[in-house]
């Protein structure tokens, strides 16, 4: 199950990044968080910004609404999704765990 924290009205988790992958998508359920391959390579920031494309399309909001709280210059970061509860997004994130 993932771990889905609450901070603020908005969802926090634990992604682990695979980056330089075929092709961008979530793969499953990691450690207590999601693991997502993206197909950006870790250089100037592009596989962090293709990482918050990914969820905002996940969760249907803006990119600018999906921020990296830590992490960055990790495979291991922690996402924050702005104005999605937990709730919501367990829901959301259902068919991938």
């Amino acid at each position: 199950m993932i771990e889905l924290r609450e901070k603020n009205g908005s969802a926090v988790f634990v992604v682990k990044a695979q980056p330089r992958s075929s092709r961008s998508r979530v793969c499953g359920l990691y450690n207590g968080g999601l693991k997502v391959s993206l197909k950006a390579a870790p250089v100037d920031d592009a596989a962090n910004r293709e990482c918050c494309e990914l969820f905002s399309k996940l969760f249907h909001i803006p990119p600018s609404r999906v921020h990296i709280l830590s992490g960055q210059s990790s495979r291991t970061k922690t996402v924050m999704v702005e104005g999605i509860s937990s709730e919501a997004a367990a829901l959301i994130l259902e068919p991938f765990v």
